[in-house]
């Protein structure tokens, strides 16, 4: 999209980032310790049942921040086309994680954490606000989600 082509609705901007979410297999994950030391990698999820599922070893600071904090925040890579997804945490561990979950991460991925080293845990990330926006001209009506409700 370029500047001068005319701003996207907020209800195609919602279109546009469920088909991404389905579509893209890696987003970034920020998050921050205890201490407010950031902490920014990128992560294979699956969007499943209204939340976006990520996994990692809850032996790095990924994993720890996500368990302690419970909140992060997730984006893509695109800096002219930008989502961001700010959302509570949940962990469970891969004999908790709901079978269809697993299943879906599975089969976006290719790859079943439940079979890996037994550190990995998954994490639901609950979308509580989200802005999407390319360009300036479409900084206006950005907040396509607040306080866990879709504004369009």
């Amino acid at each position: 999209m370029k500047i001068t082509e005319p701003p996207r609705t907020p209800a195609q901007r919602k279109t546009d980032l469920l088909a991404r979410l389905e579509r893209e297999i890696d987003i970034w994950v920020a998050t921050a310790d205890a201490d407010g030391v950031p902490c920014l990698v990128p992560l294979w999820f699956v969007w499943h049942e209204e939340a976006v599922w990520l996994c990692t070893r809850l032996t790095n600071p990924t994993g720890r921040n996500l368990r302690d904090g419970r909140r992060a925040r997730l984006a893509f890579g695109d800096t002219r086309d930008v989502a961001l997804v700010d959302g509570d945490v949940e962990t469970f561990t891969a004999r908790q994680v709901p079978p269809a979950a697993a299943e879906a991460f599975r089969a976006k991925t290719g790859w079943d954490p439940r079979e890996d080293h037994a550190s990995y845990a998954f994490f639901r990330v609950r979308p509580r606000a989200v802005q999407a926006w390319c360009e300036e001209h479409e900084l206006p009506r950005r907040h396509l989600m607040r306080d866990g409700v879709w504004a369009v």
